[in-house]
């Protein structure tokens, strides 16, 4: 059963110029989001920009959030990332979907107006309190820090 989320047109492009977030195939876990702009935009190596979608959401379910992620084919032939490597949605946020972009290839990369350049899933969200104490439980991995147990 999928959950309701609200979404707002911001650029009223967005589900006649350009379509509306939706699911390639049944087993799709991302949307794609759309680079909601007006020309071409150039984006240099090492160079980042953020770019309007055009949409917003209503998530209002503290116990779902929204995670952007770039778009492999672009990550991979392009160089083209996201710029925090990760976008967070909190469920209270309501403004504009941006998409930081990061060109980390070697050559120059023309984003143009429609393009998917990033996709969003929706993960439940488990929102915790800690206790503190003097001692935690022993474990295998023990304390022995980041990337202690090798390579292979």
């Amino acid at each position: 059963m999928a959950h309701k989320i609200n979404i707002k047109v911001i650029d009223s492009r967005m589900g006649i110029e350009f379509p509306l977030p939706t699911y390639a195939t049944a087993g799709s876990a991302g949307l794609d989001l759309r680079a909601c702009i007006d020309n071409k935009m150039l984006l240099r190596p090492g160079g980042t920009c953020l770019i309007p979608t055009g949409l917003a959401l209503d998530i209002s379910n503290p116990q779902i959030t929204a995670l952007i992620l770039p778009r492999s084919g672009l990550g991979h032939t392009h160089g083209i990332v996201l710029g925090n490597l990760v976008g967070l949605i909190d469920s209270d946020y309501h403004g504009q979907i941006m998409v930081s972009t990061w060109n980390r290839g070697i050559g120059p990369f023309f984003i143009t107006p429609g393009e998917r350049i990033a996709q969003i899933i929706f993960l439940p969200i488990i929102q915790v309190e800690f206790n503190i104490v003097e001692n935690l439980n022993s474990s295998i991995r023990g304390s022995g820090g980041f990337g202690h147990t090798g390579r292979h």
